[in-house]
């Protein structure tokens, strides 16, 4: 019998593998909920730094001064709240004007604070928004909204809707990390599976130190590590057959196995011991001031480098109610070498193009002063919190570079143009990984959630 094959029956017998080799990856997907997925649009970004400035970093003190306020420095003027929601009297509206002097930067003249020098360096890299605006006075609720979309309700943080819409670029990391992260709502999944809450790191401070408890293989070796795990999973896996399908288990299969690879592959990725000494100048490790954020957000460039989709960076201390004359230089000399040397090292490594890097607080900080204790001088006066309007900013991943976008009244009070609220972020960002905010859904309680809730506008006018 010929066994030789014409070129027509080789076609014919190929043709029947590929619709196999499809549904095998179809399986492969549904059985991996962080199997990495292709958007619904053609995306600009593909993974997201987010670096928080928990407590509210004053906007009129870094990137949005008022001539009003500088003349009037020291003076009384009219409060811009209704009389009924505040109980500060009228004596205590004192115009407080900025703290170091904020001027033009670069060819685009974005107006930077001097405590901000590095970050003045890559002001044509930005995107200002000067319209920010939420809906919560108070830190808790405020920073809710601005991880989860809402200050009432536990909700995933848009990490973990990122995570669930577009999975992980490497199957070997989580696709979602949060180094020095706040309360686990910020980082946490509520009703989305398990496995896309972020990873908590801490920094590590020496080439000791892991950002992970039990990070470190204690095993003999790796092969027997594996043999142990792929037995775990047989027995867990037999379990869930006999309880008829359990979701709750396969969540924590799939972690395990997860944790199980990254003992094998993270430890390398975490290490910066092995950086040049260039690079570690750059993020300020080893810095009076900038050491620890230098190195978070180092980490945060090699594990998005390596492929973890969303990467949160969390600094706190900018709530400053009381002499932020002299607290507010400590944050920007702790975080200003830092961040710039962030987007500095993603643009080198060709990486900013298709990384978005978000900073922002939760809220800013009032035009007028604030003094606690009633007695003391102008000078030793903090600002109060102002939802109302703040300042964010956004670099790479298909924003406009150097545009500021966004005015406010003479006052720096209320966002007159250009106003941009956390819901209109939020779903700007997903539109950047190529998600439509609307169709970015799962069903709860009997409906469909989604990050923006029934809210949010795609900014257009900061697409690149």
């Amino acid at each position: 019998m010929n066994s030789i094959l014409t070129r027509r029956q080789i076609l014919q017998r190929t043709a029947c593998g590929f619709g196999a080799l499809a549904l095998q990856d179809i399986a492969s997907a549904a059985s991996n909920p962080l199997a990495a997925r292709i958007p619904g649009m053609m995306p600009k970004a593909k993974r997201v730094i987010f670096l928080f400035m928990g407590g509210g970093p004053s906007q009129m003190d870094l990137f949005d001064p008022k001539p009003f306020i500088e003349r009037k420095h020291g003076q009384k003027i009219d409060s811009p709240l209704r009389k009924e929601v505040t109980q500060i009297g009228t004596d205590q509206f004192l115009a407080l004007k900025a703290m170091a002097p904020v001027r033009p930067r670069g060819q685009s003249g974005m107006i930077i604070s001097d405590l901000m020098p590095h970050l003045a360096t890559v002001a044509d890299d930005i995107c200002l928004l000067r319209g920010m605006n939420a809906d919560n006075p108070q830190h808790a609720g405020a920073t809710l909204q601005f991880h989860t979309g809402t200050f009432a309700e536990v909700r995933p943080s848009m990490g973990a809707w990122v995570s669930y819409g577009l999975g992980t670029e490497n199957a070997n990391l989580p696709s979602f990390v949060s180094i020095q992260g706040g309360g686990v709502r910020e980082y946490g999944s509520a009703f989305l599976p398990a496995i896309h809450q972020g990873t908590k790191l801490t920094v590590p401070l020496d080439s000791k130190s892991l950002p992970v408890e039990n990070l470190r293989n204690v095993s003999e070796n790796d092969a027997i590590q594996r043999q142990r795990m792929d037995f775990m999973a047989r027995m867990n896996r037999r379990l869930v057959g006999d309880l008829g399908g359990d979701a709750n288990m396969e969540g924590m299969i799939q972690n395990m196995e997860l944790a199980a690879r990254m003992q094998l592959t993270t430890p390398a990725i975490v290490d910066i011991s092995k950086e040049s000494k260039a690079t570690l100048d750059l993020y300020g490790v080893g810095g009076k001031d900038t050491n620890t954020f230098g190195r978070a957000c180092l980490l945060a460039r090699k594990l998005s480098e390596a492929g973890v989709r969303f990467v949160q960076v969390s600094i706190g201390g900018w709530d400053h109610h009381g002499d932020i004359r002299g607290n507010l230089p400590k944050l920007c000399s702790q975080t200003d070498q830092p961040v710039a040397a962030l987007l500095k090292d993603l643009k080198s490594r060709g990486l900013l193009e298709d990384t978005l890097v978000l900073w922002s607080g939760e809220f800013g900080r009032t035009p007028w002063s604030q003094d606690l204790s009633g007695k003391s001088p102008i000078d030793k006066h903090g600002r109060e919190h102002q939802p109302e309007s703040f300042c964010s900013w956004m670099a790479g991943g298909g924003v406009k570079a150097g545009l500021t976008y966004g005015d406010t009244d003479d006052m720096g009070y209320r966002a007159i143009n250009g106003k941009v609220h956390v819901h209109d972020l939020h779903a700007t960002m997903l539109h950047l990984l190529g998600i439509d905010h609307l169709k970015l859904t799962s069903r709860h309680l009997g409906r469909d959630y989604r990050l923006t809730d029934v809210y949010g506008e795609v900014v257009k006018e900061i697409l690149a």
